[in-house]
């Protein structure tokens, strides 16, 4: 948004709605508790950034993370980074979650993409994961130590990730989806002591056999000393010294969780590693639960009657915040396999046979639905759904739309952030309205603004998305930064003292936001600066259109040239009557300036494994950089897309030197 004309409405909560809120039902007990009144979202965003200490010692009181005032301090030391949260307090993620769901509850359910179904009750995850701490033990694993997964999004992987942190030792983990070498290039940074794995899974229809794999896996990680092996697919281990994990959870042992400082060490999590070796970023056990407690609980409305499903793997945070899906006492769902398999219709039909309540996903998957012609809501019972999630890109306008014709009058909430907070910035409330192409709200305690060039906050204006006052889920650090020098070079050397996140964002004068693309990747045509989402949301609402990446890059002779590539739906050529009309549709619907300069049909568009468009390593192919600078093949979901933007820059720089 460049002015304060509002987008339309897509959802729009009832009082009667928001009065039987997570939300409505905190503001009330700050206006007794504290004599706060912060009962619209806005007065209680403007609380929790001007008054931290309040807001988090309130969070930490009213989600019962542990007693009233059992800390020192609530903020020691707001610098960043380096800021003190909670000294004196004792918090451990695996022990505060798992006291929260009664015994014979439903905690844990595993949907494979094969059909297969499998339920853990509250009591037999308990004591599964008192088993597995035990095991490790036995096994030579100690506080501190660190333990990887190379596992499918499965009940066992999140056993023993809880049985790991519960001991005090640090978890990282890895999707299948990996190759070996990717997977490698992040644990053997960590040096680990055990590797968790399994033989397989299915996706995509088929049966996919990673022993081999898990091979090449072990053998690049001398550290590692043991091996858990689950049986997915029923093979042989397949690797020596591998204790199965029906053996590793036999045992009926009492579950004993260390008692840990608020900012020990929980889990290791990696940067996308687009270029060179991925970076770990290490995140404190209290810094996590109190912000998972407070997005989940707040902004997300999570409950005990919920049942939390989001298609994810372990290799993206938000199987972290899945974790989290079960701080309310209810359950989640872990899905293993493809989310197209057959089609985009199998995944809605696992939302509505679990009864589902929340259910988040990714605007690829949404597009999609809709461009398979999936009406959800017709084609299956999705009474229990109440809430949609979306995350890992920008959310077009079609997609809001599409979820309020086709899967109900209910809320939609795009949600950006990341793996650098294990939690989001920015995303929805259930007491806000839903606008089409906007996040609803800045998230609570987040002092997140929208900065000029020269360091000025801003409404209505793009600009970078910063965070000018510390929250509890920073990194602690980087893994392998003994001197902090990456850690700040990632976030602080623009702004000191100001995490700079690389987000293209406009804060809207009504606290909603704008997602405009990666800063690194903003394009920028004879000084103004524009973002890409604006010309995705124009071009991908177009029936002949798939997906799209746009790029602006520099050239080496002073000019600058914004190419569009499109991926187009089956039966549609790229003639010239129709890149007239992408044009003018862009020109309509984004600007003059956003209209590229040449428009190229291509076979697919490359992401990382994660969801995100290569746009910057195609942008420094066409200015000329080395292919094994620009982009690491393993990280990359189809690696055989880039053959043809290596084919196009090669051309495109040679045709710059010409000029020179």
């Amino acid at each position: 948004m460049s002015d304060n004309a509002a987008p339309s409405v897509i959802w729009n909560p009832s009082p009667e709605y928001i009065a039987q809120t997570n939300i409505a039902k905190f503001a009330d007990w700050v206006k007794e508790r504290r004599g706060i009144d912060v009962s619209t979202y806005t007065a209680m965003w403007e609380w929790s950034t001007t008054d931290l200490d309040g807001f988090w010692s309130a969070i930490w009181e009213y989600f019962e993370i542990g007693k009233p005032g059992a800390y020192d301090e609530v903020l020691a030391s707001a610098e960043m980074p380096g800021a003190k949260w909670f000294t004196g307090a004792h918090v451990n993620l695996a022990a505060y979650i798992l006291s929260r769901g009664n015994d014979d509850d439903v905690a844990i359910v595993t949907v494979g993409e094969s059909g297969d179904h499998a339920e853990l009750t509250w009591r037999e995850l308990r004591r599964q994961v008192a088993a597995f701490a035990a095991t490790l033990r036995r096994l030579g694993v100690q506080k501190n130590d660190v333990v990887v997964g190379y596992l499918p999004n499965i009940g066992e992987t999140l056993v023993a990730a809880f049985a790991t942190v519960s001991m005090g030792a640090l978890w990282s983990g890895v999707g299948q989806d990996y190759a070996p070498q990717a997977a490698i290039d992040r644990f053997a940074q960590l040096e680990p002591k055990l590797l968790v794995t399994a033989d397989g899974h299915w996706f995509g229809g088929k049966q996919r056999d990673q022993r081999a794999a898990v091979k090449t896996l072990r053998a690049g990680l001398p550290t590692v000393q043991n091996v858990i092996g689950v049986s997915r697919l029923g093979l042989e281990p397949g690797v020596e010294d591998c204790t199965p994990y029906a053996e590793a959870v036999a045992a009926d042992v009492p579950f004993e969780p260390a008692d840990l400082p608020f900012d020990h060490p929980l889990w290791i999590l990696f940067s996308s590693g687009t270029t060179g070796l991925p970076k770990g970023m290490v995140h404190p056990h209290g810094g996590v639960v109190v912000e998972q407690a407070k997005l989940l609980g707040l902004n997300w409305d999570l409950k005990r009657t919920d049942r939390f499903m989001w298609y994810t793997s372990p290799s993206w945070v938000m199987w972290n915040c899945l974790i989290g899906g079960l701080s309310a006492g209810g359950s989640v769902v872990c899905y293993d396999g493809s989310p197209m398999a057959p089609d985009a219709a199998s995944l809605w039909k696992v939302v509505a046979d679990n009864k589902v309540t929340i259910f988040g996903t990714s605007p690829g998957f949404l597009a999609a639905s809709q461009d398979q012609g999936v009406h959800p809501s017709a084609d299956f019972d999705l009474s229990a759904l109440r809430i949609v999630g979306s995350t890992g890109s920008p959310l077009p306008d079609r997609a809001y739309r599409y979820v309020a014709s086709e899967v109900g009058d209910i809320p939609l909430f795009s949600m950006s952030g990341g793996t650098d907070v294990a939690g989001s910035f920015t995303n929805g409330a259930p007491n806000v309205p839903v606008w089409a192409g906007e996040l609803s709200v800045r998230g609570l305690g987040i002092a997140m603004e929208s900065w000029s060039d020269d360091g000025q906050p801003q409404l209505n204006k793009v600009g970078e998305l910063v965070i000018t006052k510390p929250m509890p889920s920073m990194p602690l650090k980087f893994w392998n930064d003994p001197d902090g020098k990456k850690y700040h070079a990632a976030y602080f050397d623009n702004f000191p003292g100001v995490w700079r996140h690389g987000d293209w964002i406009t804060v809207t004068d009504r606290g909603s936001v704008v997602v405009h693309g990666r800063s690194d990747s903003t394009l920028n045509r004879n000084g103004v600066r524009m973002g890409s989402a604006d010309i995705y949301a124009a071009i991908e609402s177009m029936d002949e259109v798939a997906e799209s990446l746009v790029i602006g890059a520099e050239e080496a002779d002073g000019g600058y040239w914004m190419p569009l590539f499109v991926v187009l739906q089956d039966g549609y050529e790229l003639t010239d009557e129709l890149v007239a009309t992408m044009k003018q549709r862009i020109r309509e619907q984004a600007s003059p300036r956003h209209v590229p300069d040449e428009i190229h049909a291509v076979p697919g568009i490359p992401h990382t494994r994660t969801g995100k468009k290569l746009e910057v390593p195609i942008k420094r192919l066409i200015q000329g950089t080395a292919y094994e600078e620009v982009v690491n093949p393993d990280v990359v979901d189809v690696p055989e897309l880039m053959d043809n933007f290596r084919a196009i820059a090669s051309t495109r720089y040679a045709e710059v030197q010409t000029r020179l």
